[in-house]
């Protein structure tokens, strides 16, 4: 039941039926006074925090995932004395916490959340910051070494001088409403005051390798169903054979052994496929012959990454 609501939801946000449509036109009061606060804040944040080094923020417009965990990684992997800053969603601790320093790994999985733990495990010379509170976060990382900030989701953050990057998702919701009477979290025309804008299967393209028991495969056996707990998961259905069993749960959810004892029993003789973010949490599980969706992403060759470049020299130098 929980499932269906929460696919409900995201159908409702991003590509409605002609009810949800209706349900929608009923929330724009709220929708007005949402955009209004937001306007407000925008507005009031004069004096942007600045703490002598460059800030790169990597965010989206829209509600749930497309693609900034990625990015991020891809940006910081070539860059030393690099720090990534996250809220650390569905983590099962509050404020500042530092999930590794230079590469080496300070807390478990349930203090830093699922997408900094990966973020770390996948920068091994990097810092990896989980804080509600970015502004501290970014003189910690500072404090510790940090020459560059990546901020991971950080568009809202009117008040931290940055340079923005928004990531437009694949395919364009129909639904071009704010909250909550859409999945937008600012209004569409704000693509235009970001520094920089890359789309998802334009200016990059993901590229999935499976990997059962740290080796790559070629082909995955006919047995298989996809458990993730990621935004959107429908869109794994690309890289899956299209009769693949998709189990969602809600983004961030952490998975209890009574979710994988249940699994196992109603599918049996099957063989688990799951991302990355989703691997770390069911580690602990040891579920046996687990095949990893092993995402990287592709840019393309013509994607103009100077004014990034030039920003973080004027500031560096």
């Amino acid at each position: 039941m929980k499932n269906y609501l929460y696919k409900w939801v995201e159908q409702y946000l991003f590509f409605p039926t002609f009810f949800q449509q209706l349900i929608g036109i009923a929330m724009f009061p709220l929708t007005i006074i949402y955009c209004f606060v937001n306007i407000f804040k925008r507005m009031s944040a004069k004096q942007k925090f600045f703490v002598g080094i460059p800030v790169v923020s990597i965010g989206n417009l829209i509600v749930g995932g497309s693609g900034k965990t990625p990015v991020v990684i891809k940006l910081a992997k070539s860059r030393t004395n690099v720090a990534v800053i996250l809220r650390g969603y569905g983590r099962q601790s509050t404020g500042l916490k530092i999930v590794s320093q230079n590469g080496k790994i300070k807390c478990d999985l349930n203090t830093s959340g699922d997408e900094a733990m990966l973020i770390a495990q996948s920068l091994p010379k990097a810092t990896v910051i989980v804080s509600e509170d970015r502004k501290q976060a970014i003189s910690k990382a500072k404090d510790i070494g940090a020459k560059i900030i990546f901020l991971d989701d950080g568009f809202s953050k009117y008040d931290i001088e940055k340079f923005n990057i928004l990531i437009r998702p694949k395919v364009e919701p129909t639904n071009l409403f704010c909250l909550p009477s859409g999945g937008y979290r600012e209004p569409k025309i704000m693509y235009t005051t970001a520094n920089m804008v890359i789309q998802d299967g334009v200016d990059f393209i993901r590229v999935i390798k499976f990997k059962q028991n740290g080796k790559e495969i070629e082909q995955l056996p006919h047995n298989i169903i996809c458990l993730t707990a990621i935004s959107k998961p429908d869109r794994l259905k690309e890289f899956l054979p299209k009769d693949t069993n998709i189990i969602s749960y809600p983004d961030h959810y952490n998975f209890t052994q009574e979710d994988i004892q249940i699994l196992q029993k109603d599918y049996e003789n099957t063989i688990i496929v799951t991302t990355a973010k989703d691997l770390v949490k069911l580690k602990q599980f040891n579920i046996k012959d687990i095949i990893l969706m092993d995402l990287s992403i592709e840019m393309n060759e013509s994607v103009d990454f100077s004014d990034m470049n030039k920003y973080i020299k004027s500031i560096s130098s």
